[in-house]
């Protein structure tokens, strides 16, 4: 019974592994705007570079979770 809550949990997680960047850029009225500035780039665009490396580490980690453990059967 705890398994089936344990992969219920995981499928949860993944779910929300895979759906934080698409959130994250779609909500646009939240980083529209030119400040805080970093390096004279404004937020705008370094806001939207940061989710590629960060994208590809929920894409890992969402693989991670839906990987078979070799102990299971």
């Amino acid at each position: 019974m705890a398994r089936t809550g344990h992969q219920r949990l995981r499928r949860v997680a993944v779910a929300v592994l895979l759906l934080a960047p698409a959130a994250g850029l779609l909500w646009v009225p939240w980083y529209a705007g030119a400040s805080p500035h970093l390096a004279g780039t404004p937020f705008f665009y370094w806001y939207q570079l940061a989710w590629v490396p960060g994208g590809g580490l929920c894409l890992l980690a969402a693989y991670a979770l839906t990987r078979k453990d070799a102990s299971d059967p």
